[in-house]
């Protein structure tokens, strides 16, 4: 699994920008967040190509249980979608409802997200 630690402004999170292993999975999930536990650090910023198709169909499930973990472990989540006009209607009104709360947040690009981050 490829991430880096980054510390931008005193604020450390951890980064996943590699498509070699895609989240795509409820143990890709438990991954991340034991990397958070390893490293001390319990925020996540997820790159659009970390995401696999399944994370984007609601019927898999996925999304539903990678947000209920991350809350759980308290672990806040940026993720970055590029393009919302290719989301299916069903995901956009999940999160939009996600972000209204303070774990889990989408953003354009990654200078949003690390504003997030900021203030946090």
């Amino acid at each position: 699994m490829n991430y880096r630690v980054v510390d931008k402004d005193n604020k450390k999170y951890i980064e996943f920008a590699s498509d070699f292993m895609k989240l795509s999975s409820e143990k890709d999930v438990i991954d991340y967040i034991s990397i958070c536990m390893e490293n001390d650090v319990y925020t996540i910023l997820l790159q659009p190509n970390v995401l696999s198709e399944d994370f984007f169909n609601l019927r898999s499930g996925l999304a539903g249980t990678a947000l209920q973990k991350f809350i759980n472990y308290h672990v806040k989540v940026a993720v970055i979608i590029e393009d919302t006009e290719v989301l299916n209607e069903r995901f956009k009104e999940m999160i939009m409802e996600a972000n209204k709360g303070n774990h889990f947040r989408t953003f354009s690009n990654t200078q949003e997200a690390e504003s997030w981050i900021a203030s946090l």
